[in-house]
């Protein structure tokens, strides 16, 4: 078990992230929100790469600065910046970051075959990586965050920049091996968390949103999603009053899409909730 109690992080008078209280068991939590949400800073201090202000983060009711290495080994990171290093073959980037990791060398060449098959590289163990394309680099960070069999894993943008096909191989590769430990899913592509993630931690301007499974936050904003049919001046007209929603070409035309308490009359209600309409409805607005 996680427990984030009174998580404090500030930078000055600038509070980036404002006691955020938490409880993470085994499963998949999809971290939301805007840039400058807080989300970053949460994986900074999750994984010990920055100091806290003030607040705890427990590790199974102990403190991870007590922990300390102990805890790291326990955590598995796959960072949003591709950091890999093109000359090495796939079979060599993983014994590399098995070695940073402390594992005897016998145990990582075994757990490298299996982890590599595991994410459908393991024909392409002894391919160089500069020969890779994004999302199977990115196939390659998940199988070395997953070395030592990690009880945490936590991810940050794992699917930015990957075609569809890849993203959804992606995407089910980590909900298969959601089911023994927690994983934290950092993303701005929110069909991801909406498919597979229990529950979203969604965070605004440092503070805790709301913290709920995806169909009870789509629930709470149903009768506030409308769609107005017209041309593409008007959506354009509606998308500078909103500040926020989307234009969508749809078969008979354009369509704006807004998530609000109060909609004009003009806008047609929709049942067809999607998490993306519960982003846009916590965003930022001009209405």
């Amino acid at each position: 078990m996680l427990e984030i109690k009174k998580l404090t992080k500030k930078y000055g008078a600038f509070t980036a992230l404002d006691e955020l209280d938490l409880t993470l068991e085994k499963g998949v939590y999809g971290l939301l929100g805007a840039n400058g949400a807080g989300k970053t800073t949460f994986l900074n201090l999750l994984t010990d790469n920055i100091k806290r202000t003030s607040g705890e983060i427990l590790y199974n009711g102990r403190d991870i600065l007590e922990l300390g290495a102990d805890f790291r080994q326990r955590v598995g990171y796959t960072p949003q910046l591709q950091g890999i290093f093109e000359d090495f073959t796939a079979g060599q980037f993983m014994r590399y970051i098995g070695a940073l990791k402390g594992m005897k060398r016998r145990k990582c060449v075994s757990q490298t075959v299996e982890l590599l098959e595991l994410v459908g590289l393991g024909g392409s163990a002894h391919r160089k990586l500069g020969s890779f394309s994004g999302g199977m680099r990115q196939r390659v960070l998940l199988a070395a965050a997953m070395l030592d069999d990690p009880e945490i894993l936590i991810m940050d943008e794992p699917t930015a920049g990957l075609d569809p096909e890849e993203r959804i191989r992606l995407r089910n590769h980590i909900a298969e091996i959601s089911a023994d430990r927690t994983v934290i899913l950092a993303t701005h592509v929110v069909d991801d968390i909406e498919c597979i993630a229990e529950r979203v931690i969604l965070l605004k301007k440092g503070r805790l949103l709301r913290f709920a499974p995806p169909a009870e936050l789509m629930d709470e904003i149903i009768g506030k999603v409308g769609e107005y049919y017209g041309s593409l001046e008007e959506t354009a007209r509606l998308r500078e009053t909103y500040g926020k929603g989307q234009t969508m070409r749809r078969r008979d035309g354009f369509v704006f899409r807004a998530a609000e308490d109060e909609l004009p009359e003009s806008f047609v209600r929709v049942n067809n909730i999607t998490l993306e309409d519960v982003y846009l409805y916590h965003s930022e607005g001009r209405a």
